[in-house]
């Protein structure tokens, strides 16, 4: 019953979207009744992200090409991907909803992982074992602006997003951040050039 509670949510989520959305919408279409649901999730909130995290709406295997730049451009090329299909008018629906639901978008953050900036320091940590970028690069936010752009060009765009604004991305903005080196603290008030 769960599977087919799961799979009706995420129908509803490609025909209506998260905003109108409804438990009693979710158990008519799978059958049940909103005391089932209710029985397993306290809200439609909950019901969502345990949807979405089950249908593998953030899942994506993290390349290893042997390079940060052909790891990057394989992840960003999946990711356009995958926006390009239906999952893509749902991701876009939530990632509007969560702008509206702070309690919504706890929830995405806590428990669906976001496949972007994860997969990205992944791909990071092995670059530094590479020797191709400096250890404090992964847990910088110079880590997710790779990600944040093509992000960014769905929500503004949607998809496809083409082959050569993913090459933009990470040749002219995403490798010139994380291939240079960390900046220097500023200096503090009061301190003579000499002393810094």
């Amino acid at each position: 019953m769960e599977n087919a509670i799961l799979t009706a949510t995420m129908d509803e989520l490609a025909e209506v979207g998260y905003a109108a959305l409804t438990m009693e919408r979710v158990a008519a279409r799978a059958r049940t009744s909103k005391a089932a649901l209710y029985r397993r999730w306290t809200g439609r909130a909950e019901l969502v992200v345990d949807a979405c995290k089950t249908r593998g709406i953030s899942d994506i295997e993290p390349p290893d090409t042997g390079t940060l730049r052909d790891d990057m451009i394989s992840l960003l090329k999946q990711m356009s991907a995958k926006m390009a299909t239906p999952i893509g008018g749902i991701l876009r629906g939530l990632l509007a909803e969560m702008t509206r639901d702070p309690e919504f978008a706890r929830l995405i953050r806590e428990r669906v992982q976001t496949v972007g900036p994860v997969v990205g320091r992944i791909i990071l940590r092995r670059a530094v074992e590479r020797g191709e970028v400096e250890e404090w690069v992964p847990g910088s936010r110079r880590a997710s602006v790779a990600t944040d752009l093509l992000r960014n060009e769905f929500l503004l765009y949607g998809a496809p997003i083409g082959d050569e604004t993913i090459i933009e991305i990470v040749d002219d903005v995403y490798l010139p951040l994380v291939l240079a080196p960390a900046p220097r603290p500023a200096p503090r008030a009061g301190r003579s050039r000499e002393q810094q």
